[in-house]
């Protein structure tokens, strides 16, 4: 069980970590409850070490942290960077997902509950 960065996401967090200073950083990941959906994904550079709990991997050079409850939603997943009308973010495909947000960033899986209705991520839909 494991998550996956694309090139594209990891030639992006690399020229963040660049831009941030923070050129050993790790690429924290996490799920918490709320969104739309049920749960939504966290991100963030993690300069420190990893805590206790935590999942390590690392791709092409970039580390990546995600706690155990975490990864449980989140095992086989593919963390990419994507860039289209809307702007450039970075985008997560969920194989757990039974059900996602219209803007992708609240999602459920068989064993989480249901969510806040739509517009409580702040997404129209």
């Amino acid at each position: 069980m494991n998550i996956t960065l694309t090139e594209r996401a990891v030639c992006e967090l690399k020229e963040l970590m660049v831009s941030q200073q923070k050129i050993s950083a790790a690429l924290r990941i996490w799920v918490a409850g709320g969104g739309c959906s049920g749960l939504s994904y966290g991100m963030a550079l993690d300069d420190g070490e990893p805590e206790g709990g935590d999942q390590v991997f690392e791709q092409m050079g970039v580390k990546v942290y995600i706690d155990d409850l975490s990864l449980q939603y989140m095992a086989g997943s593919t963390v990419d960077y994507v860039d289209d009308i809307m702007g450039g973010g970075f985008k997560i495909d969920n194989p757990n997902a039974t059900k996602s947000c219209g803007c992708g960033s609240s999602f459920q899986t068989e064993s989480s509950s249901q969510g806040g209705g739509c517009g409580s991520c702040g997404c129209s839909g």
